[in-house]
């Protein structure tokens, strides 16, 4: 019978970086007799209390008993890269994400999904990926599941199959769980941005032409209520980030949201609230409608509700009715035309009141509505800027003042943006009128 250390020296050497194909079978062996080794000293249930308890500590021990494991043969007897890949690779799966560490390191790299444990995507340039990289089981995934929603007093189990967390990086996390998840356990992490950008980075990226800069400049310089609206992807949270950045440091800000993305670099006056989810034994939630309530009564200059989707939305209509202009937020919808529907639908979870008389809010309380698109090759783009007029014939009264129109090229045979600027007379002379806009950035809207 072979030794270890025969069975080892058969194999390929490993490869770290989560793109290299066929990890998982050429280093089966190698990886296989460490980690037996490891856990025969220092059991994966004992490494999982040990973080629970003191995380630091924690780690210091496994460091320790790792580096105790590679000075003893066969380990010490392989070369060091192969040692150093063991021990990263280890403390990744403990104290990181395992599998998906180095696509979470990776800058390029906007979101992560996890469909079981031999089925990981990532998100890159708008574009999606299958990853060479694996879990070694679905348990291994609910560990790393487990592992993230501890330290936050959350569980997820067969009575609680669904968990939202953000980790400390900032990053949104998502896992559901069998036997919702039929295929495993899935997870979705996307990636939280450290910087902001601005309606001149937008703009360059070719997410809005640079002639609309001046516009969403003046229309938050002007205090309007503005809902920022798409479909999923579509970037509402960065866009709602961008716009935010032009709010005056003269003014108090309160931001109102499920997971915090937001961030404002400069700004010196923001109180940023976060709901929470209810703890082990059922208490302690905290609803976005419970903020919203609250953040009335901190004399906000701006509210800016990350995302409305249910029951919180009259609260928003009602804080924007009442004094508090300039708030903005987002919410899930195709077009502009949907944004009534939804938000009528969402002030029904929590009250009675006819669609007549929702639209009528709706109306008073939102100046313009932004819609963002995210295009089949990943861009996202803003697609429709839209002024709420009313209500007419038991609708919503929109005035398009900006539109993304699309022009097939026949020199080039490539289909190509055509943006479209509509009359906007009397709205824009109001920005004029307020020195929010000049009258050469205005032309477009004016003639």
């Amino acid at each position: 019978m072979n030794s270890l250390f025969d069975a080892v020296k058969q194999r390929d050497s490993y490869e770290g970086p989560f793109e290299n194909s066929d990890v998982a079978g050429r280093s089966l062996s190698f990886e296989s007799s460490f980690e037996q080794a490891l856990f025969a000293v220092l059991p994966q249930e004992k490494i999982a209390q040990l973080i629970l308890d003191n995380r630091q500590a924690a780690e210091n021990e496994l460091i320790h008993v790792i580096d105790e494991v590679l000075s003893q043969a066969p380990f010490s007897l392989a070369d060091a890269t192969r040692m150093a890949q063991l021990k990263e690779g280890i403390l990744a799966r403990f104290l990181g994400l395992g599998p998906l560490e180095g696509m979470l390191n990776d800058p390029s790299v906007s979101e992560v999904m996890v469909n079981g444990h031999l089925n990981i995507f990532y998100e890159r340039a708008g574009r999606l990926y299958r990853s060479k990289r694996t879990f070694a089981s679905n348990e291994e995934v609910r560990q790393l599941i487990d592992q993230i929603i501890a330290p936050l007093g959350r569980r997820i189990d067969e009575s609680t199959p669904v968990v939202n967390a953000r980790l400390k990086e900032g990053h949104r996390f998502h896992a559901i769980i069998p036997p919702l998840a039929l295929d495993g356990p899935t997870l979705t992490i996307r990636k939280f941005r450290e910087d902001t950008y601005s309606l001149e980075d937008l703009a360059s990226m070719g997410c809005m032409p640079k002639e609309l800069i001046p516009l969403m400049r003046a229309l938050v310089k002007s205090h309007k209520n503005i809902a920022v609206s798409g479909g999923t992807g579509s970037g509402k949270t960065t866009f709602l980030n961008t716009l935010s950045q032009e709010i005056s440091p003269n003014e108090r800000v309160i931001t109102i949201e499920d997971s915090a993305e937001l961030r404002f670099l400069h700004h010196p006056h923001v109180v940023r609230l976060e709901s929470r989810s209810a703890n082990l034994e059922g208490k302690g939630a905290v609803t976005l409608r419970d903020l919203v309530i609250n953040s009335l009564r901190m004399r906000p200059d701006r509210i800016v509700v990350g995302e409305v989707r249910g029951e919180e939305a009259l609260e928003m209509l009602q804080a924007m009715n009442t004094g508090h202009d300039g708030s903005m937020t987002t919410l899930h919808a195709n077009s502009e035309l949907e944004v009534a529907g939804r938000l009528i639908t969402m002030v029904g979870y929590g009250a009675r009141f006819s669609s007549q008389q929702v639209l009528a809010q709706i109306a008073s309380a939102f100046n313009v509505i932004v819609q963002l698109v995210r295009e089949k090759n990943g861009m996202r783009k803003l697609q429709s800027i839209s002024v709420v007029e009313g209500v007419e014939e038991g609708n919503l009264k929109l005035e398009k003042i900006y539109e993304l129109d699309k022009k097939f090229d026949p020199h080039s045979g490539e289909t190509q943006d055509a943006p479209r600027y509509f009359l906007a007379s009397s709205f824009c002379k109001s920005l004029v009128e307020a020195g929010a806009l000049s009258r050469e950035e205005a032309h477009l809207w004016l003639s």
